[in-house]
Parts: structure tokens; sequence; C-alpha cells
């Protein structure tokens, strides 16, 4: 069987596969990739990150409609069902499939449809439809993603049992769902389901809601969660997950049992390493299949790198495409080679919330002498005006200082807003300051004045 050569072979064509893929083959390199799906993009465009988003999109502006007293004009209320309304994701997939396969072509990067496999250190062996190819690289990049973790004890295989993978096809709306896990995932999947009038009962093992936020954020989506009638239980696990023929019943450790139509388990991730001789060549992953890497993302292997989901935390979209670039910019002394250590955090429930830097627990543990501004968006004009009034920024500084140490938004547009602070928190010396604030004229009524008013409110508890 004949060898075909390259400078990089990616496994994997998420966010980290095509950022590096792109940034090599910008460097003059050739470059292959394998996607052992039949279509580019990742579990990032056909199952997480592309079809949850829109999915919440189409169920707020239901929500909108739906609470809007100006649309009664229009017509009553609509109940909307949960096939209808992916339909919106499987439209954005298709684009984003489009444009991805545009760009492999555009840059003259090989691709594989195909499971890929260490036969040896520098050669893939891809098991694709037409039969077994042999690509040989000089360095190869393992950008393969991860998959929901699913214990062997719950049957994924029943009809009512899904996965955050498996619940995207979905083929009806159920009256009842129970969410295992009070991570990212299953918060966002509370928010929409219950925004589809799905009664929602969120089962956290831990002690409360997403504990990496900021105390108030995590109170607020706590409150607001509960206000749209979503029963959240914390510190509960679960005994054993009993499934009839109408529905799922949940034992849990407490004695509790509860009864749903169907049963979303997202407790967590696994990386999708199995079945592809990585230990063959010296590589080792963890129990939950993820990979170390030093701060280069090279692996145990010098010339075998890894990004994206299967390396873990932050196990981000936003996060795996700058970690593939800088793949790309390591492995050939390119500018922007650099371990991705501070990232934002974007989180797609209704109100969505984004934050970067310190939270006030992180800052009182180290004793730094913060203060706090906050801005309500119901006092903001233009919060009024859309009638998105439900969330805040709030922005923590150092008291002596006035360096802004962590940014913290919960509500419409958080996620966008969020990087106006991340951008002046980037600055050095006094350019990252409260001052910009205080000293920046934005456009009224946006968003974006709330850092205004919220630079004012800090700033008065200060002078």
């Amino acid at each position: 069987m004949t060898t075909r050569h390259y400078d990089v072979v990616v496994l994997g064509t998420g966010p980290a596969g095509e950022a590096a893929a792109m940034n090599a083959a910008k460097a003059g390199k050739r470059v292959a990739v394998v996607e052992a799906s039949d279509q580019v993009g990742g579990s990032c465009t056909h199952l997480g990150t592309i079809p949850s988003k829109a999915l919440r999109h189409a169920v707020k502006e239901i929500i909108v409609f739906n609470t809007n007293p100006m649309f009664r004009d229009i017509g009553e209320p609509r109940w909307f069902s949960f096939p209808k309304v992916l339909k919106r994701a499987n439209n954005v997939i298709g684009k984003q499939v489009k444009s991805r396969t545009e760009y492999y072509a555009r840059n003259r990067i090989d691709i594989y449809f195909g499971r890929g496999k260490f036969k040896d250190a520098n050669t893939i062996e891809v098991a694709t439809e037409q039969g077994p190819e042999l690509l040989g690289a000089e360095k190869i990049v393992i950008a393969t993603g991860s998959r929901p973790y699913r214990p062997a004890d719950i049957d994924f295989d029943h009809p009512r049992i899904y996965c955050s993978d498996t619940i995207l096809s979905l083929s009806h709306t159920p009256r009842t769902i129970i969410i295992y896990g009070a991570g990212v995932i299953g918060c966002e999947y509370a928010s929409i389901f219950c925004g589809l009038g799905v009664r929602v009962e969120l089962i956290n093992p831990g002690p409360k809601l997403l504990s990496f936020l900021d105390d108030e954020i995590t109170d607020a989506l706590s409150y607001h969660l509960r206000d749209n009638g979503v029963l959240i239980r914390h510190n509960e696990s679960y005994e054993r997950i009993e499934s009839t023929e109408r529905g799922v019943v949940m034992h849990l450790n407490s004695g509790k049992k509860m009864r749903a139509d169907a049963f979303l388990f997202c407790n967590g991730r696994s990386g999708n390493t199995d079945g592809m001789g990585i230990e063959s060549v010296g590589i080792e992953a963890n129990s939950r299949g993820q990979l170390a890497v030093k701060d280069s993302y090279q692996t145990s292997v010098e010339h075998i790198y890894a990004a994206g989901d299967v390396i873990g935390w932050p196990s981000l979209a936003s996060a795996a495409y700058d970690q593939g670039r800088s793949v790309a910019a390591n492995m050939y002394g390119l500018e922007g080679g650099h371990f991705i250590s501070e990232v934002p955090t974007g989180i797609y429930t209704i109100p969505e919330i984004s934050s970067i830097g310190k939270n006030e627990a992180e800052l009182t543990a180290e004793k730094v002498p913060y203060e706090v501004g906050r801005a309500f968006f119901k006092h903001t004009a233009r919060a009024q005006i859309t009638n998105e009034g439900v969330g805040m920024l709030k922005i923590l500084f150092h008291r002596e200082t006035l360096e802004l140490l962590g940014i913290h938004c919960f509500g419409d547009q958080a996620s966008e807003i969020v990087h106006i602070g991340q951008a002046i928190m980037k600055q050095k010396g006094d350019a990252n300051s409260l001052k910009y604030f205080l000293n920046t004229t934005f456009n009224y009524p946006t968003m974006a004045e709330a850092y205004r008013v919220a630079a004012l409110n800090g700033f008065n508890r200060v002078f």
C-alpha cells in the first residue's frame, strides 16, 4: 500500500483541528486532515456549540413572541414542538459545513473521511469507504474532540434516555424531562426545554450551579431558572435509572423517586482517544480519555501535538480554535505560539452569562482590596427599548490602582458585552483601568453603555 506524505496530518476537523490545519497551510506546509464523520466541522458544528446555540436562539424568539404584549395584535401565544424548532439549527449546520468545506479547498488541504489510527509514530492509517489509506507525516496533531460521558449502568439505547448528542435526534416534545448534571450543558438545556413549556427537573450532584462563576451571577441564574418553572435539586446523585414504556423513573440515593417522559444525562465528557492506537506510539490518556500536553501543546512524543477538548480544560470552541493556531505556530516558529490560559466564559442559558478574570470569592481569598461597580440592565435605555431588562454588568477592580480584575455579565448579549471589558483588561499598566470607562464616550442608547454606568457606580464607592 502506497503511503501519501504530508508535512502535517491533523486528526479531527473541529475548531482545534481546523485552526491547526489552516495555520500550517498558511505557512506553506502540505497538510491533510482526517475526519471520522462524513462532513467537516466536528462535534462543535454537528452536535454541540452550533446546534444547541441555534436551538436556544429559536426558543428565545418564541419566548419573546409569547410574552411580549405587542405581539398579541398578531396572534395568541403559540406552542412549538422540539423537532420543529430544531429545523432552524439544521439550517445553520448546513451553512457552517459549506463554509468550512470551502476553507479547506481554498487552502489546498486534503480531506480524508474515515477513522484514523496510528500505524506507527509518523503514519496514520485511515479506514475510508474506498479502503485503507496510509498518510505519512513529519508532525501529527490530535484534535479529535470529546463526547458525552455515558455511564455503563444507564441504558442509552432506550428511546427515552438521551445524552447531549442524542438529544438532537429527539422526535417529539416531552411534557416532562429530568436533566441529570447541572454544568454548562445541563443548565443550557434546562433553559431551552422550559422555554418550550416542558416541565424540567434539574438534578445537580454538587452544592450549587456553575460553582466556577461569581456567586452573584450564579444566584441570578438559579433565580431565573426557578422563576421559569425549573425545579433544581442540589447535592443529589442517582442510585439507578429505571426505564419503562411510558418514560423514565430516577431513583436517587437520598430515597427520592422521580418520573418523567424523558431523561437527559449530561454530567461530564470523555476525550475521543480510544481505538486510535496512541498507546502503541507511547502516549497515554487519563481515565476520561484526555491527553496531557506541555505549554507548546506537545504530547509526550515530541512531534505529536494535541489541542481542543481532547486535552480537557477549558473545553470551549473559542479556546480550541486558539489552541489549534498555537499548535501550528509552535511547530514552525510562527508568531502567536502561546499557551491559552485566560479564556472568557460564555454560557448560553436564557438569559446568557459571560465572564473573564477573577470573581469575588477568588479576590477575597487572595486578600486583594477590590471594589465592585454594577449596572442593572433594567435601568439602561437600550434594554428598556428591547424589553430585555433582566441582568446586570459587574466590574471588579482594584480599590487603589483601579486596575480591572474581573468582568461578569448576566443578561441579553452578555457574551458580546464581555469582550469590551476583556479588551481593556488586556492593556498594560495604566491603560488597564476603570478610568477608561469613565473617560470614553459610548453610543447612546447601547448595551455597551452599561460599562460607563458600572464604572461610575464603582468609582463612587471609592472616592
